[in-house]
C-alpha cells in the first residue's frame, strides 16, 4: 500500500516534509513501519503544491522511479515553497501499469487527490461498475487504469451531479456508493484519501474491513507551527493523532480540524 502526506499551514520548502524528518516520506519509501501489505513503496511517487501568492491550478512532479533513486527531487524540495502540499510513495497493485497515467497525484482543475488503500480484484469486480456511473465528461476524464483514479472519478460524478453539497458530503456519499457496490460484487473496498484544492484539505480514513489502512493527523507541532499534517506514518515525534476508522476529516484555512463519522 502507498504512503501519504499532505501539509496546510505556513508556508515551507519541500525539503522539511519530503527529507529531514527521522521517518519522512523517502524513509517510508523503504522501511515503512504499518503497512498492511507490501514491503516498500519503490513503483514512483509524486508531489503537489500550490503556488504562494496566485490562486492558479497546482503544479505536480511524478516519476516512476522509486523516490530515492530520484537525482532531481532533493533540490527541487530545498527551491519549491508552498503553504499546501500533497505527496505520495507507491506501492502499485500486481498488474497495474508502472506509467504516468496511473501516477498520483491525479489532477482535476484544482483538485488534487491521493489514495492509499485498494478495492480487491478491482478490474474483475468494481471496475466496470464505477464507470457505468460516470457521466461522459468524467468518464473521458481518466487517462489510467487504477482502482484510485476511478474512485476519484467516482467523486468528481457526485460532486458535479449535487452542486449544492460540499466537497466532504460528494466524499461521503461516495464512500457509501463504494461500499455498496463492495456488497454486490463480493469484494472489499479500503479508501484513506486525501483531497485539496490549495485552501483546505479533506481526507477519509474508511474500509469495508477492519482494520482500515493507518492514518494520523497533526496540528501546530512545534516544527510546523500554525499547520496541520496528515500522513500514513507520523514522521517524527510529536502529537500525533490516529484518524478514526470510517470518518471524514476536514482541515480549514485557519487550520480547523472536523471530523465526521461515516
Amino acid at each position: 500500500m502507498c504512503r501519504l502526506l499532505a501539509y496546510l499551514g505556513s508556508p515551507v520548502s519541500l525539503e522539511p516534509l519530503l527529507y529531514k524528518p527521522e521517518h519522512s516520506l523517502v524513509v517510508q519509501s523503504y522501511q515503512p513501519r504499518e503497512m498492511h501489505s507490501g514491503v516498500v513503496n519503490a513503483d514512483g511517487f509524486g508531489v503537489g503544491w500550490y503556488h504562494l501568492q496566485k490562486d492558479t491550478e497546482p503544479f505536480t512532479y511524478k516519476s516512476t522511479l522509486p523516490i530515492w533513486n530520484d537525482i532531481n527531487l532533493p533540490s527541487l524540495s530545498r527551491y519549491i515553497e508552498s503553504g499546501c502540499t500533497l505527496a505520495y510513495v507507491r506501492s502499485a497493485t500486481p498488474g497495474q501499469a508502472l506509467d504516468f497515467s496511473n501516477s498520483q497525484p491525479f489532477q482535476y482543475q484544482r483538485l488534487l487527490f491521493i489514495h492509499n488503500g485498494r478495492i480487491d480484484k478491482f478490474q474483475q469486480t468494481l471496475y466496470r461498475p464505477i464507470r457505468s456511473l460516470l457521466n461522459d465528461e468524467i468518464y473521458q476524464w481518466i487517462k489510467g487504469t487504477t482502482d484510485s483514479e476511478h474512485i476519484f472519478a467516482l467523486l468528481l460524478n457526485q460532486w458535479q451531479a449535487n452542486p449544492g453539497k460540499s466537497l466532504e458530503q460528494a466524499l461521503h456519499i461516495s464512500l457509501l456508493k463504494l461500499q455498496e457496490l463492495a456488497q454486490r460484487y463480493q469484494t472489499y473496498v479500503s479508501v484513506n484519501v486525501i483531497i485539496s484544492d490549495g485552501h483546505r484539505l479533506i481526507a477519509s480514513r474508511f474500509s469495508t474491513q477492519s482494520p482500515a489502512p493507518s492514518l494520523y493527523w497533526l496540528r501546530d507541532d512545534l516544527t510546523f507551527p500554525k499547520s496541520v499534517i496528515i500522513a500514513s506514518e507520523p514522521l517524527f515525534a510529536g502529537n500525533w493523532i490516529p484518524c478514526s476508522e470510517n470518518s471524514i476529516i476536514s482541515v480549514g484555512e485557519d487550520c480547523d480540524i472536523r471530523i465526521e463519522p461515516i
